[in-house]
């Protein structure tokens, strides 16, 4: 069986992609969903890999799902199932997020421990102390989670440090709580801010008072969301880092500017450039060719963990010293040794990326790991000279909804090869 894209590269891209919707968006807007009942809309979903887990757990729950293009529809009449079967939880982080939800909606909720990931430990621990703030009891056995509680209470609640999935868990749960919850510290990113438009399109009241302060005055009910999910930061970000790679000249029809700006900063100082014009990014990678001394991955605004892969990729392209020190999750350097056996000679030095650059990249047989590093040697693979097979694309379908066409379309070769599966 096979399940492998193959690249043959060493061809600058060059020509006009639009961007799918946002994966880290539409997952949590989901689990919004079942704080209604009838049926709530998402426009413009992607349809990816966990977006159709999430649609299988939503069904297992008892919603009622279906598309209309790319328009999901969630009917939550009847979502009163308060198990996650840990075939999918185990699949995916996301799946987490639904607890709150669930406690707010069915006042049980019980799941596996979520995974999908190999890029560090993600530990649950901030997502049980948000639930245990608003009066739920959470017990752990090992290999579940389960909460119950009466009617959930609001909560001032001060995140240690920031993090997204349990910022969007309060967010969740504090929606029909009973009473004002204030989050402190929470996360910035913007799938964040998306939640709660979709969420106050409900008839919730959320706003943001000041920065990192979130406010939730609880309501008794919410009636079902019809919105358009964003485009993805992250593929814009890795269409970007192709071009560079490539020296290439693309266009992004629709790209979420506003969302961009660190990505945009370190694209501009190894050397790429680009305008905005008529609401398209304009992308020159062509002079892409100045090293990084030291590129440390950040919570928003800063640069995004799931773009430190893709631009190594890029680095590796370079010529010179540069350095990546990833702070968010401490095992994002898988994709190094693979790069390594594409001819790029980089190391691993006290939790710091060292990249000798400049050095021919040659198409071998590597394989994907988790998502962003197999979008990072989908990169790689385009800059090569000869012919690339990447292993385990199930994992880059995961957050990308149809790469190989893209790039395609943007003049890269890339074939899917199925095999038996």
């Amino acid at each position: 069986m096979s399940d492998e894209i193959i690249v043959t590269g060493g061809k600058p891209l060059n020509g006009t992609v639009r961007i799918q919707g946002s994966k880290n968006a539409a997952l949590p807007i989901m689990a919004s969903a079942l704080l209604s009942d009838g049926t709530s809309v998402l426009r413009g979903c992607p349809k990816i890999a966990d977006v159709f887990l999430m649609e299988k757990i939503l069904k297992a729950l008892g919603a009622v799902t279906w598309w209309q293009d790319h328009d999901l529809y969630l009917d939550c009449s009847r979502a009163d199932g308060t198990v996650i079967p840990e075939a999918f939880s185990g699949k995916m982080r996301s799946s987490v997020i639904l607890l709150g939800a669930m406690l707010g909606r069915n006042k049980k909720a019980s799941t596996g421990y979520p995974g999908g990931c190999v890029i560090g430990k993600r530990p649950v621990d901030l997502h049980i102390q948000v639930l245990r703030s608003f009066g739920a009891e959470i017990v752990e056995n090992g290999s579940k989670i389960t909460g119950s509680c009466g009617k959930l209470k609001g909560a001032e609640i001060f995140f240690p440090k920031s993090s997204v999935g349990a910022t969007e868990q309060a967010v969740l749960a504090a929606a029909l709580a009973e009473g004002r919850t204030i989050l402190h510290g929470g996360a910035a990113e913007p799938e964040i801010r998306w939640l709660v438009r979709y969420l106050n399109g409900m008839g919730a009241q959320i706003s943001f008072p000041e920065k990192n302060c979130i406010c939730i005055d609880g309501v008794k009910s919410l009636h079902p969301g019809d919105g358009v999910i964003p485009p993805d930061r992250i593929v814009a970000g890795t269409y970007l880092m192709a071009a560079a790679a490539t020296r290439g000249e693309i266009i992004i029809e629709n790209p979420p500017i506003g969302e961009m700006d660190g990505i945009l900063e370190v694209y501009r100082k190894m050397g790429g450039q680009y305008h905005i014009f008529g609401g398209k990014l304009i992308v020159n990678g062509k002079k892409t060719g100045l090293p990084l001394a030291l590129l440390e991955t950040e919570v928003y605004p800063g640069f995004p963990t799931d773009l430190q892969s893709p631009v190594m990729a890029v680095l590796a392209t370079i010529s010179g010293i540069s350095r990546i020190r990833e702070k968010i999750f401490e095992d994002r350097y898988k994709t190094a040794p693979w790069l390594n056996r594409m001819g790029a000679r980089i190391e691993i030095k006290d939790g710091t990326a060292v990249i000798d650059g400049g050095f021919p990249l040659k198409g071998c047989t590597v394989e994907a790991q988790e998502l962003r590093g197999g979008a990072a040697l989908v990169i790689a693979a385009l800059a090569a000279d000869g012919t690339t097979r990447i292993r385990g694309c199930r994992f880059i379908e995961r957050g990308y909804e149809h790469i190989c066409e893209d790039l395609t379309a943007l003049g890269g070769l890339l074939i899917k090869d199925r095999g038996a599966l």
